[in-house]
């Protein structure tokens, strides 16, 4: 399926983290971005899957080029900035998919190692992002950063206290940055989707009948965020839950 959303992003670039695998939130928002006329720097630590998304998209007249990196670290962040401007010229959307979840759990049987990797994939992701595009978000006059948080930071969810504290700082975060650049002209906001119909996560619920959330409707909500559309929308922290609320 595709986006029906109506956005128009022709002439925009957009930094999307997260889309070295195939079915999974990053490579469909990608695509979506791509496929509203976005052109793309792609940022991921994996660097064959960054390659095939740059082939794969090509094929699909999308503009797009990558970054390989380890990007919980700010030497990896700061390079997909620099790429973005020398591939494209500028900057004018970041969306942060890069996560994931990790440890799952009572509370008092998580492990140091399970708490540093849910921080680190999940928000360290996330800050360092910010904190290298938006200059470059600053010299095009302003833009839009959409992260990604979760649903555990809306409700909570049993033995999920790593993976939900390490989003609950994203949605902190997002609030933040909304606040300190509304003047500035950047729009920071957050999505907070529950369980995404992916490959993953059928794998890893089986034969549940839970109601999931449609990679759409996650597209189609990033691109309405990304887009002028929503350019009275900062610092807000969005629920997607299809039915599974």
């Amino acid at each position: 399926m595709t986006s029906s959303v109506p956005a128009d992003l022709r002439g925009k670039v957009a930094l999307v983290t997260g889309v070295g695998r195939v079915g999974q939130i990053g490579h469909a928002v990608a695509r979506g971005l791509g496929r509203a006329g976005a052109k793309l720097l792609l940022a991921d630590v994996n660097a064959v899957g960054l390659a095939d998304r740059v082939k794969e998209f090509a094929a699909d007249g999308i503009a797009a080029k990558a970054s390989a990196g380890d990007l919980t670290q700010p030497e990896a962040a700061q390079a997909a900035a620099a790429a973005v401007q020398s591939q494209f010229g500028g900057l004018d959307i970041l969306v942060n998919v890069a996560g994931g979840f990790f440890s799952f759990g009572p509370f008092t049987e998580v492990q140091p190692e399970a708490l540093d990797r849910e921080l680190a994939v999940n928000f360290k992701t996330a800050f360092f992002m910010c904190q290298a595009a938006i200059p470059p978000l600053l010299a095009r006059g302003g833009g839009a950063i959409v992260n990604f948080a979760s649903i555990a930071v809306v409700r909570s969810l049993m033995h999920m206290s790593a993976y939900s504290a390490a989003k609950s700082a994203v949605a902190g975060l997002t609030r933040e940055l909304a606040r300190e650049y509304r003047d500035a002209g950047i729009r920071v906001n957050a999505v907070a989707p529950a369980t995404v119909r992916t490959a993953d996560n059928l794998a890893q619920l089986q034969d549940s009948k839970a109601p999931l959330v449609e990679l759409d409707e996650v597209v189609n909500t990033v691109l309405f965020l990304a887009s002028d559309e929503a350019s009275a929308i900062t610092g807000q922290i969005v629920p997607i839950t299809g039915k599974a609320y």
